[in-house]
């Protein structure tokens, strides 16, 4: 209500504006007012009848729709509900009373037609069952329905007495129609045949209908219980016996790197695995042929691997250093190739121990290198930063750099790039030195990059590159006292030097201020920074001293454009040299 009052202010403000503008008089406005004012009544009154009509229609409805529900409660026998809708209605709208009796009164012809069909169908189950208790051979259904109590106590009377007659018959034929299917299910997994095993119990079991196959007497139920027991007992041996051949079929497949067709022909077979006693309900799943296969591929496959053994001991090691060398982890040196080809040669050693020695380090540098991932991602992003950070230092000492063409603009580009991304190394090194330290806390033991702990190499990165920024903050320095120098000399002298002085200065200067700018000198004042890829070659994972500073002259060329700083930035508060002449 608030916004459109605020809307209805604002329309009338606007209003007036405009009647300011077009130059309306007093009287004028006044009487366009009063007109409005008319309108909004006239739309306020006929909103008011059509509001009235409505109400009348709904009281309308309202009570036809409870003379309606009276009746039907009334056939059912059922008054709470009329007495709840009465307390309701007190406190409901015209609508509220209509949408509460309407629902009431659609439930309550479901229920009577429910109620007529339970009571039909109640009347005929109970005949066809005394026909069955006394033999009938043959049963009609002679239902009369004049009942005009179709109340819930007048039905529950009847189911009462149809239950009572159900119990027994129902109890017994849920019984057998059980063990049968549990015979039928236990002879279709272990291969046998079904008819022959419940037609030794009673040739009935076995009839294509279910409904006549309903021989119900104490004997057929105690011959079923003890057909099932020893269909249970033969499904138990079978199932441990294929489960025992399917776990020595897979350790001989790991073992001879068997591929995956050759595998697939045992896929039914295989399922014992992931399956318990209870689940293996595929037909001939544990039928003896099934059992025979699986024995005959592992006599096989047995044979075969004699011949194999060193040969597979080989493979695994190369897959144990393959993991390791992906992840920069030390491989175990007991299981070495050379050393186990002396050890299997000699005799010493047992080439199957030597197998599953190999297996266990494969499976638990698999599992630790799965704890490495996230660490390893971030080492690839920081050295990815590093990698950009020496091609902008080799790219600033391109004196063609600026030259025309495509390639020098995707180069600025790729340099612009370069700089966001190095300015995010620290935070990157960081974050990396938290994550180690916290895997290493978790799992108790150091974090080695090829052999050399991360978080030593992370220092002593930071170390590096701390005193990477201190050189080039010197070389600035220096820069600023030598042109600092440059032009006192210039106003001692005069800014126009004699053609002799001036060659020989430029001489001079060429030959002995302008160093070759080669980043990996090593001259150069700037080192490249330690990272994991400057330790891959070293087999310790200690360290036991920080990489010293170059004492080499200093190269003014290598440093960046953009980190240098003109004189008078600086030295703004030196007189000015005087003007050249």
């Amino acid at each position: 209500m608030l916004g459109a009052a605020t809307t209805f202010n604002a329309l009338l403000q606007e209003l007036q504006q405009i009647w300011i503008d077009i130059g309306e008089t007093e009287a004028e406005k006044d009487r366009m007012l009063i007109e409005l004012e008319i309108e909004c009544l006239e739309v306020y009154r006929r909103k008011v009848d059509e509001a009235a009509n409505a109400k009348a229609c709904l009281h309308q409805s309202v009570a036809a729709k409870e003379a309606e529900l009276a009746t039907l409660l009334a056939s059912l026998g059922d008054l709470t509900i009329h007495s709840a809708i009465n307390v309701e209605k007190k406190a409901s709208s015209l609508k509220g009373q209509l949408m509460i009796v309407t629902p009431l009164v659609e439930d309550l012809k479901l229920k009577k037609e429910e109620r007529i069909k339970q009571f039909a169908d109640i009347k005929g189950q109970v005949e066809i069952i005394n026909g069955e208790i006394l033999g009938y051979s043959q049963i009609t259904k002679t239902v009369n329905l004049e009942e005009q109590d179709l109340s819930a106590r007048k039905l529950s009377e009847y189911q009462s007495h149809l239950r009572s007659l159900q119990k027994e018959k129902s109890q017994r034929i849920s019984k057998v129609l059980a063990y049968v299917n549990e015979v039928h299910l236990l002879c279709s997994i272990l291969g046998l045949d079904f008819g022959k095993t419940v037609s030794a119990v009673h040739p009935s079991l076995h009839d294509t209908s279910l409904e006549r196959a309903t021989n119900i007497s104490d004997i057929t139920l105690e011959g079923l219980e003890n057909a099932i027991l020893k269909l249970k007992t033969e499904r138990k041996v079978r199932f441990q016996k294929l489960k025992d051949i399917v776990t020595s079929l897979y350790d001989l497949w790991n073992i001879m790197d068997t591929t995956r067709e050759e595998k697939r022909n045992f896929s039914r077979i295989t399922s014992v695995i992931r399956l318990t006693e209870a689940e293996m309900v595929e037909p001939g799943a544990l039928s003896t042929e099934t059992i025979q296969q699986a024995t005959q591929e592992v006599e096989r496959l047995n044979k075969l691997k004699a011949s194999r053994m060193k040969e597979l001991v080989m493979k695994r090691r190369a897959e144990l250093e393959e993991i390791c060398f992906k992840m920069h982890m030390e491989p175990d040196p007991n299981t070495a190739i050379d050393k186990s080809n002396a050890m299997i040669d000699s005799g010493l050693v047992d080439p199957g121990e030597l197998l599953a020695n190999i297996e266990a380090q494969i499976s638990k540098v698999s599992k630790e290198a799965l704890s490495r991932k996230e660490i390893m991602d971030r080492i690839d992003r920081w050295l990815s930063a590093c990698e950009e950070e020496n091609w902008l230092e080799d790219y600033n000492l391109d004196s063609t750099r600026f030259s025309g063409g495509r390639s020098a603009h995707i180069n600025l580009k790729r340099a612009e790039r370069a700089r966001i991304t190095i300015k995010k190394i620290p935070a990157i090194v960081d974050n990396l030195i938290c994550k180690t330290v916290t895997w290493e806390d978790d799992k108790k033991q150091p974090f080695l990059y090829d052999g050399a702990r991360l978080v030593k190499i992370l220092e002593e990165y930071k170390l590096s590159r701390l005193q990477k920024e201190e050189e080039k903050k010197l070389l600035k320095d220096q820069k600023k006292i030598r042109n600092l120098l440059l032009n006192e000399k210039e106003s001692m002298y005069g800014s126009k030097p004699s053609p002799r002085r001036s060659s020989s200065f430029r001489k001079s200067t060429n030959t002995t201020m302008t160093p070759t700018p080669r980043r990996n000198s090593l001259t150069s004042p700037t080192p490249d920074l330690m990272t994991p890829r400057s330790y891959s070659g070293r087999h310790n994972g200690y360290f036991k001293e920080f990489r010293k500073l170059s004492t080499g002259p200093l190269n003014f060329v290598s440093i960046p454009k953009e980190d240098t700083i003109s004189y008078s930035s600086i030295f703004s508060s030196e007189p000015e040299s005087p003007p050249q002449s």
